[in-house]
């Protein structure tokens, strides 16, 4: 939804200490254009340090995690998704069949989801909307 997030500069402002492997997994994750998970991490970034582990990917991402740095999702395929926390918020659509995830906001949404926790008395300060289907015939 929004544009390249700067991973390694949100990691030295919130002062985590930026070794080369996570800042070659910074940058991979900052270039990532789809919500890879750890495995795909490790792919991605051992083909630009070798040396890099797949038991390093997970470090760097709990710790990211941790930071505020990175969103985690379940999108239901049994693997842990990532993504960088969204400066606006934004909602998913997943293909089931493909894993494909589309980012989408939509106001009228947003509006009926705050309507709705009003009308059950209470204030929204927190959602997550993930909508799952498959392509209809002829909409590749």
């Amino acid at each position: 939804m929004s544009g390249t997030i700067d991973i390694e500069a949100l990691c030295q402002a919130k002062g985590l200490r930026i070794t080369e492997q996570r800042r070659v997994i910074a940058r991979v994750l900052s270039e990532s254009h789809d919500h890879p998970d750890v495995e795909e991490l490790h792919r991605r970034a051992s083909a630009i340090d070798k040396g890099i582990s797949i038991a390093t990917v997970y470090r760097t991402v709990r710790l990211f995690e941790d930071a505020g740095i990175l969103e985690r999702h379940d999108f239901r395929d049994g693997r842990s998704r990532y993504e960088p926390t969204p400066d606006e918020h934004h909602d998913h659509l997943i293909d089931i069949e493909s894993g494909e995830v589309i980012e989408f906001s939509d106001a009228r949404i947003e509006a009926l989801q705050a309507e709705i926790a009003e009308r059950l008395g209470f204030r929204l300060v927190d959602h997550r909307l993930e909508l799952y289907g498959v392509r209809r015939k002829g909409q590749d």
